[in-house]
Parts: structure tokens; sequence; C-alpha cells
């Protein structure tokens, strides 16, 4: 027979009791997913984003007050529609991973959402802002924090015929993202009338010599040459418009709000225009909250033009997991509802088709190096000129 000592025999109970408490303590494990380009021309704004969401995710796991411990899964989408729609196949099929924060690149965001609906996954975009990422269809599934392009395009258009430019060229890229910019800026444009498009120019993603459509376009003598494109091949055609000896003014739209495209240009960066949907990240409602976080963490690299969109989109997928539970169809109900929510973007309404209206717009001029909000800079005070400026 074995015999326990009084003193083993309470530190047996003791160590019971607190396995006991330990157990009662876990939390359910559930999983949420990112998706974003963490690899190739425009990967600052997709780890940005990434860096933002896994922010949420830390912060609500320090939370004692929340119900569930969560996960986060990474998959990268390269900014490529076709990769996009293998990883979001990936995602949607693991039952595990109940809703996710999805896509900077709208031609990747466009093409994942039959995807998305097919496998009845929600999720909240973070970044694209061609429309018909929420208004081609009617998916319940899919919904989206930040604003689209037609907005943004408005803004671009009014600022160019207030300061009394008359003739602009167009050059887009040939994804859905580009030619959906060239569309609602060509519409904006000839709406209020006073600049006309004198030509337009389709290059692909990958393109990286200019020379023949810059050559047209120097011909056609125009003041300002508007962008619809990325990061990347913005700043080869800015550099290229320099070479051939073009001053026209170099417009361009939420797609190159990145610090990568003033490190790509040095100096020729200065007097671009540049156009994005909401207030910027310092002005946010949350914004001071989110920077101070964020660098709290020392994440390698800023969050970027839109890593506050998907810190509120992860947040949203949060609370509304700790509000339904883990559960696919109750949180895509839920977020069908959703009416006047708090965020660190401001408040948050899906409209019928899943799209919050975000309808402040930031200017901003390439001013010093910095994006600077164009009504304080020194270009809208007179201070400077850009090319032409009247």
């Amino acid at each position: 027979m074995i015999r326990t000592s009084k003193a083993t025999a309470i530190g047996l109970t003791a160590a019971i009791l607190v396995f006991m408490a330990a157990t009662a303590d876990a939390k359910d494990k559930v999983k949420v997913g990112f998706i974003g380009p963490l690899t190739g021309g425009v990967s600052v704004n997709g780890i940005g984003g990434r860096n933002s969401a896994d922010l949420a995710v830390k912060l609500r796991n320090a939370d004692v007050k929340a119900k569930y411990e969560y996960e986060l899964v990474v998959l990268d989408d390269e900014c490529k529609p076709n990769v996009a729609v293998q990883v979001a196949t990936k995602m949607a099929a693991d039952k595990d991973i109940i809703a996710a924060a999805t896509h900077y690149c709208s031609a990747t965001a466009i093409a994942t959402v039959d995807t998305y609906h097919k496998f009845g996954f929600p999720v909240i975009v973070w970044g694209a802002v061609l429309p018909d990422i929420t208004y081609r269809n009617k998916y319940a599934e899919i919904h989206r924090v930040n604003g689209t392009m037609i907005n943004q395009n408005d803004a671009n258009a009014e600022l160019v015929s207030k300061l009394g430019y008359k003739t602009v060229a167009v050059i887009h890229d040939t994804t859905d993202y580009g030619k959906g910019h060239n569309e609602y800026f060509s519409k904006a444009l000839a709406k209020i009338g006073k600049a006309k498009i004198v030509g337009t120019f389709g290059v692909t993603a990958e393109q990286q010599d200019f020379t023949a459509e810059l050559t047209q376009i120097k011909a056609l003598n125009p003041e300002v040459i508007y962008f619809g494109g990325l990061t990347p091949i913005g700043v080869r055609i800015r550099s290229q418009m320099d070479k051939l000896g073009i001053k026209a003014v170099f417009d361009a739209t939420s797609g190159i709000v990145s610090d990568a495209y003033i490190q790509g240009l040095g100096p020729l960066a200065e007097g671009t225009l540049a156009f994005r949907e909401g207030a910027p990240t310092e002005k946010l409602p949350g914004g001071k909250f989110f920077l101070e976080k964020y660098n709290a963490q020392k994440y390698d690299g800023p969050p970027e033009a839109y890593g506050a969109f998907a810190y509120a989109a992860m947040d949203m997928i949060l609370n509304t997991i700790e509000k339904v539970g883990p559960d696919r169809k109750k949180v895509i109900a839920d977020l069908g509802n959703v009416k006047d929510r708090d965020s660190i973007v401001g408040k948050i309404t899906f409209d019928d088709h899943g799209q919050n209206t975000v309808a402040l717009i930031t200017k901003y001029v390439i001013q010093d190096g910095k994006f600077v909000e164009w009504d304080e800079s020194e270009y809208a005070s007179g201070k400077r000129k850009l090319p032409g400026q009247k």
C-alpha cells in the first residue's frame, strides 16, 4: 500500500485546483483571416494592412473580457487575380476560419467575390476601391469598410477644374482597377465641363517602357496627365515623363498613396496629386489610438494609407463573433444589419450591398517628400505653383 503524506496530499489537491481553474478559464480558439499583397510591387500596402489586422487581433486577445482567443491566418494574393482566387478558395474552404479582412487590389477583390459567395464565407474588404466589388452582385457575404473610386474621382475632377486646367491626357492600367478609374474620372470631368480629355492610353500592369505612349502624349501637349493605376507603374511613368521633358502635372489616384511612391522617385515625386477616401489616419476618430498602439508593436513598416481600414475591418469581424459566436451564417446575418457602428475610421453603416459610404475625400499633393493635404499645402496657398497652375 502506498502511503501519502499529508503535505503531499495537500500539494496534489492544490495542483488539481489550479488545473481546474486554468481549464475553466481557457477560451475556445477561433480562426479569422487576412488576405492582401505581401509580395510584389504593392507589398508595402499589404504588409501595412496585415500588421493592422494583426494589431486588432492582439488587442482583442489581451482583453480579459473577450469570449474567445483568436488566431490570425494570413495569405498572400500577390495583387494577382489568379493567385487571389487560389488563396481565397483555400481560406474559404477551411471551415475553422469564420471570416476575413480581404484585399487591397481591386483586381483581386473583384476576382474573388464569387468564391466567397460560393462558400458562404463572410469578408470585409479593407482597401480595394472598385465599385463593382460590392455593387456588381448583391452577395450577402461581401462588405467593405473603405469607400469606392467614384467619390475619389469626383474630387479629382473638381480640383483639376478648379485649378484652371483645360486639357488632360489619361493613362490607365488595363486591369479592372485602372479601367474603373478611367471610367469614373472621365465621367466626372465631362460633367463639370471645364476641361477635356485629349487622349486616353491603356497600359498593361507589367509594362516597363512607356516611350510610345508618352511620345504621343507629349505631342498632344496636355496640362495634366491623369494616371489610374498602382505605385510601380506610376513610378515608371513619372520618371519617363521627366526623361522626355514632359512638364505636365502628374495627377494620380489612391493607388499611389504610399511611401514607396516617394521613395521610388525622390525629388521627382514633388507636386504629384493623389486622392483617397477617408481622412488622413492621424485625423480619424480613432487615429491617435490606432497609431499609438501600432507603433508600440514595432512592426516592420508603417500602416500605410489603408492600414486603419484593415484594423477597422478586423475589429468589426471580432466584435461580430463576440456578439453572435463563431458561426459564418450568424456573422453574415449580423453584418447585414450594420448601422452607425463605431470604429476608428468613424461610424460605419453598410448599405444593402454591404458598402460603407465614406463621403470624405482627402486631396493630397506631395510636398518636400511627404503626402500633404492639399488644403494645408503651399500649393493651395499659392506660395508654390504646380506646372501651369492658374
